[in-house]
């Protein structure tokens, strides 16, 4: 039977065979997983392969804090990467065997011209992918709206950066109000990447109430901007329905994550100017607008008044020259018929005369009651003269009310449609739209326009024209 070996025995019999065969030190290529440091300064770190998603290999590894305090200085300033867990790293190492801890990598020296271009090479293979996967560019398809002016905003709360932009945007020169919510994140570190993509997942959540995403982040060392260089994050922006503007670093510094977003600003104030200058252009718009909508109506006003005017005039002189003309007819009647009356009265007197002198002596009798007979027929004759000339006289004035009226009314309706008119521009203002009674109901600052959308308990505010109300739900009746 072979003989026995203790525990002890078997692990110093393989550390003298790995001594043997690793007496030197040795190269090794190998991605960090772990990396934690202790309170004496020791870096302790997990070392792996992979071929693939699959890990084909593993080791501990341990950087002793002597040499630590080298090594991370000289290769953080080499490579413009922060030493920590998700690199690739060429180190030279001593191979031990401890009988009670197993086998250990202890770290000598790093190599970091070999990280600078595995980082080169990462970040072209992801731009490749995102390219090849046709998602590159979906974020700078989305159409920013015309005024983004509900902005949602992915930054630590009290990073520089993001007082600088929410001072820029709340002190612009116009007084322009922005709505803006703080979806805060961590933008340095191991954490960045799935911080972000939660923060964006949140977002989500309201995405039919925001215009735009800002994702901004002060300027810093190229090692702090890394975790933007990540393809989940990459490819989560690429995916998002809003549009997403970056303020990340520097003007110099250019991550996947710019390349991706719909917009690309230098920096976070750099956005804020951005989101400034839209709106100002909408309001030089607004003001265009606003001068042309003013210059046609008063054109149309004058226009209408220069009608009127002009039909005025011509009704004014139409109706004098139907009265000059009736006037005129009625007094050459008038003499006319004076004229035949006083031939008629001096024929007949002369008749009478004769017939007087003739016949005076024999009907002296009726005298009398041929003097009464002519005095009769001559009251019935003037009679008759003067229903005529009132009945002209009242057709003339009959005209002329008739002629006034219609006129009156013809102008009164012009000036009923301009007012109509002038009515109808002011009731379009969103003031008095609100003033007539309409109302509008948010929840959770979002317009509800479905009651379907509200359940019980739900809390809503009431926009009026005079002010706000705060309202509960307590029964909601489809």
């Amino acid at each position: 039977m072979n003989e026995k070996l203790t525990l002890l025995q078997l692990n110093e019999s393989i550390k003298d065979t790995l001594h043997d065969a690793f007496s030197a030190t040795v190269w090794v290529v190998a991605e960090v997983s772990e990396l934690k440091i202790n309170r004496s300064g020791h870096c302790y770190l997990e070392l792996i392969e992979k071929e693939g998603n699959s890990i084909i290999a593993r080791s501990r590894a341990t950087i002793w804090s002597y040499t630590f305090r080298m090594l991370k200085p000289y290769f953080e300033t080499s490579t413009g990467q922060q030493f920590s867990q998700g690199i690739k790293i060429l180190v030279q190492v001593a191979v031990e065997y401890h009988t009670a801890y197993g086998l250990s990598l202890n770290i000598k020296d790093i190599d970091p011209t070999y990280t600078v271009g595995d980082m080169a090479l990462q970040r072209k293979e992801i731009i490749n992918r995102l390219q090849t996967e046709g998602v590159f560019d979906m974020n700078k398809e989305l159409e920013l709206p015309l005024v983004p002016q509900k902005i949602a905003v992915i930054s630590s709360a009290t990073a520089a950066g993001f007082q600088d932009f929410m001072s820029q945007l709340d002190t612009n020169e116009f007084g322009f109000k922005f709505y803006t919510k703080l979806f805060e994140a961590t933008m340095q570190g191991a954490e960045t990447v799935p911080s972000i993509i939660r923060a964006l997942d949140r977002i989500f959540n309201h995405e039919d109430f925001f215009d735009a995403v800002v994702i901004i982040r002060g300027g810093g060392a190229a090692a702090d901007l890394s975790s933007f260089d990540n393809y989940d994050l990459a490819f989560n922006v690429t995916q998002f329905p809003l549009p997403v503007i970056s303020g990340i670093g520097h003007e110099k510094d250019d991550t996947i994550v710019d390349l991706v977003a719909h917009t690309r600003m230098k920096t976070p104030t750099a956005v804020a100017e951005f989101l400034i200058a839209g709106v100002t252009q909408f309001y030089d718009r607004l003001l265009d607008m606003e001068t042309q909508v003013v210059q046609f109506v008063r054109n149309t006003i004058d226009d209408e008044q220069n009608k009127l005017e002009k039909i005025a005039t011509s009704l004014n002189y139409s109706v004098s020259e139907f009265i000059n003309e009736k006037q005129t007819r009625l007094t050459k009647m008038g003499n006319e018929l004076q004229q035949n009356v006083s031939q008629y009265s001096f024929k007949k007197k002369y008749e009478i005369n004769n017939l007087k002198h003739d016949l005076e002596s024999i009907i002296s009798l009726w005298f009398v009651e041929t003097k009464n007979s002519l005095e009769h027929k001559r009251r019935i004759l003037k009679r008759v003269a003067g229903a005529s000339l009132l009945k002209n006289n009242a057709t003339l004035i009959h005209y002329k009310d008739l002629i006034a009226h219609e006129t009156k009314r013809m102008i009164f309706r012009e000036q009923k449609k301009i007012h109509i008119s002038e009515t109808s521009l002011r009731l379009l203002t969103p003031e008095n739209i609100l003033k007539r009674g309409y109302s509008l109901t948010l929840k959770d600052g979002k317009i509800i326009k479905l009651a379907a959308k509200l359940i019980v308990n739900d809390e809503i505010e009431t926009m009026f024209a005079d002010g706000k109300v705060q309202s509960k739900i307590i029964k909601n009746k489809k």
